[in-house]
């Protein structure tokens, strides 16, 4: 066997359909795109939603609720999160770019501590929201809240 005599194995390799080329070929005239319709047409997309006209889903489903586009959504962080990101690190001061780095929200997230769990050291924090208990609950223990 010489590589000028290698040919692909018989009835592995299957000529393409040459179409447009005339009526002989057995494809000329409509050229194996029917006759009219959309798809016949050159340049012819269908569209994403589109289902040969009946009604789309996204039209037929019910719209439920109400979306706010001015919401703003926080990344909440408990205080119980908050004693043991304390314990881990041996911090007690954080802003939220050490937050961030500690896992909690990423670069562009509103963080909000919220005042589920215990906390039992001094924390001086800054972060954009915190709700009121969480704040009384800091504060007690002589730490500090900054909001940016």
């Amino acid at each position: 066997m010489e590589l000028n005599n290698l040919h692909p194995a018989q009835g592995s390799v299957k000529s393409r359909k040459r179409i447009g080329r005339g009526t002989g070929s057995g494809h000329g005239g409509t050229s194996t795109r029917g006759h009219k319709g959309d798809k016949s047409r050159s340049g012819a997309k269908v569209k994403r939603a589109f289902e040969g006209g009946q009604t789309p889903m996204q039209r037929r489903l019910p719209k439920r609720g109400f979306q706010n586009v001015n919401r703003v959504e926080y990344v909440p962080l408990n205080l119980g999160n908050l004693e043991k990101l304390v314990n881990s690190t041996g911090q007690s001061a954080f802003d939220i770019q050490g937050l961030n780095a500690a896992g909690f929200g990423r670069q562009n997230d509103k963080i909000k501590v919220l005042g589920n769990g215990k906390l039992t050291v001094k924390v001086d924090i800054s972060v954009h929201a915190i709700s009121a208990s969480a704040k009384a609950a800091i504060e007690a223990l002589g730490g500090s809240v900054q909001l940016v």
